[in-house]
């Protein structure tokens, strides 16, 4: 996984060498950047079918949309994996794997799936063909997790039910069925729940909340840290108005109903609930580990078009360019654009100049609407004088 990497996406014509060689080229690049700012890499991309000038803007727009699109569904991803695993790092790099590599390996040794994206198709065809599979493997991780949520708080809800105290929890293995009266015409057997540190005022005063409570028919049936469990007994027609002032005493009333055989029903739908869980749980990592490597991949295809559109755009044909991929630390990027802009300031025209100290400056005048207009403004709308793309996989 490439935690703590920042990289950089370079394109530069070749013209940077004397010879107009492209390994020359790539050298120079090299040497722009220095090993002390990072590590570049070549990044092979293939020439594409191109359109008119009027078409190209567009894509580059669209480009940079589905770019942004790319990195929200695979954060998304990285999110889901992260709660399914509750926070496991080692577990989590496990997972996220592109082509059964680490995703840094698989950015350093990148080639064009012609395959899934055949480079004899136009632009705007591989670009649907992209923006289709994002939004595919977008709904399919959403409606997956949503489904593990969904089975997640089931289990949660019975396990509590389980496991609480008893206020809470299922009171079928706890309470006798012959201490609640069933089937009378007037009389109901109310189950109430009281804190521990007021059973004392509880049993002073419940004969008293209201009309028609049977005296002395309190009952203790069970007892943990935290409350007392007691069984009362009314005539029907106070029945609310008793539940009523329970509640307004801060004590809890329990609904129970007896059922024959429910406490192995209980059993039987908690491990039901368990195994669709662990079922929900495997298929929602297999689908996190498998979109991942889809999602990162097809990001990673939609830079080398954003790449290759841009450099048209910027340096015209016949095409000859170079392309890097910089792998550095969100730290020393800076430093590393610093010594590019130094290197190849000249590629801006007017739009970089030098100060009286000889250091590159940008004339922000000459890079405004126009450089907008012909999509040439990088990452956080920052103009740079070559083509240069940053990215963090998180």
């Amino acid at each position: 996984m490439s935690k703590g990497l920042r990289y950089l996406l370079v394109s530069l014509p070749t013209s940077i060498s004397p010879t107009n060689d492209h390994d020359e080229a790539l050298t120079a690049l090299r040497s722009a950047v220095t090993t002390d700012y990072g590590t570049v890499y070549p990044f092979q991309i293939p020439e594409f079918k191109i359109g008119t000038l009027d078409a190209l803007v567009q894509q580059a727009d669209d480009l940079a949309k589905l770019e942004a699109g790319c990195e929200g569904v695979v954060n998304k991803v990285g999110d889901s994996l992260k709660t399914i695993l509750e926070g496991d790092e080692d577990k989590i790099s496990q997972m996220k794997m592109v082509n059964d590599k680490p995703t840094e390996q698989y950015l350093k040794t990148f080639h064009w799936n012609k395959v899934k994206y055949r480079a004899d198709k136009p632009l705007g065809e591989i670009i649907d063909t992209l923006q289709k599979e994002v939004s595919s493997i977008d709904n399919d991780v959403k409606n997956k997790y949503n489904q593990y949520n969904q089975v997640k708080t089931s289990l949660t809800a019975l396990q509590r039910k389980q496991t609480g105290n008893l206020s809470n929890k299922s009171l079928t293995a706890i309470v006798d069925p012959s201490l609640i009266i069933q089937d009378s015409e007037y009389l109901e057997t109310h189950l109430i729940a009281v804190p521990k540190q007021i059973k004392k005022d509880f049993l002073k005063t419940y004969e008293t909340l209201c009309p028609m409570i049977v005296p002395r028919s309190a009952q203790l049936i069970d007892s943990d840290d935290e409350f007392t469990l007691y069984a009362v007994t009314t005539f029907k027609k106070h029945s609310s108005e008793f539940i009523h002032k329970c509640r307004e005493s801060k004590w809890t009333p329990r609904d129970f109903k007896y059922k024959e055989g429910g406490r192995q029903e209980e059993q039987k739908e908690v491990e039901r609930v368990e195994k669709d869980a662990m079922k929900v749980k495997g298929e929602a990592l297999r689908l996190g580990r498998t979109a991942w490597g889809e999602t990162v991949m097809a990001w990673v295809h939609v830079l080398a078009l954003r790449v290759f559109v841009e450099t048209v755009l910027r340096y015209g044909l016949p095409l000859q360019f170079v392309c890097g991929l910089v792998r550095t630390t969100p730290k020393l990027a800076k430093k590393a654009r610093g010594s590019l802009d130094v290197a190849y300031s000249h590629l801006g025209g007017k739009a970089f100049g030098r100060d009286k100290k000889g250091r590159v400056q940008k004339d922000d005048s000459a890079t405004s609407a126009d450089m907008q207009a012909a999509g040439h403004m990088g990452n956080g709308g920052d103009y740079s004088a070559y083509v240069c793309y940053e990215f963090e996989i998180q």
